[in-house]
């Protein structure tokens, strides 16, 4: 029997890893349903899940060329409609008369005067961002002499003479 990805078929698991368990699926094919694939919710420890000799029902997820075979047990569950999650609308009409461009183009969220817009103004008591920048710089430079004053004394001072 060949095996194609998107089948479902049942195998008996012959093996238990930290990072998955084989399962063995006919004529002596085993396949590998990784520690991702077992269930929908968070997997600690494969054997939490599975035992050997367990039979499971597994969908193939893939083939590779040198014959290994990716299986998924979460994927062979049919799942009744209302637990999938339903599909996503459209997404809603942007109000503000967008292009609904999401860079560039005329649908920004920038100054624009034909459409009412005003400059940009800081608000009152409140320290522009080069205000801020030459606080930091000017503590910056502070706390660097300082500690440099500091290294200075412990090594004896630049021209300090050693006798």
């Amino acid at each position: 029997m060949a095996i194609e990805v998107g089948t479902k078929l049942e195998g008996k698991v012959t093996g238990i890893t930290h990072f998955g368990a084989f399962v063995d699926l006919s004529g002596g094919v085993t396949g590998l349903v990784h520690i991702s694939e077992i269930a929908d919710n968070y997997v600690k420890d494969v054997n939490d899940h599975l035992k050997i000799n367990d039979v499971v029902t597994v969908k193939v997820i893939n083939v590779d060329k040198d014959g290994k075979i990716g299986l998924s047990i979460k994927q062979a569950v049919d799942k009744p409609a209302s637990e999938a999650r339903p599909p996503r609308g459209p997404r809603p009409e942007r109000t503000g008369g967008g292009s609904g461009e999401r860079f560039g183009g005329g649908g920004g969220g920038g100054f624009n005067r034909e459409r009412g817009g005003r400059p940009f103004k800081p608000a009152p008591n409140k320290p522009s961002f080069e205000d801020k920048m030459s606080r930091f710089l000017k503590d910056s430079e502070e706390r660097i002499s300082s500690i440099k004053k500091q290294t200075e004394s412990k090594r004896g001072g630049r021209g300090a003479k050693r006798m």
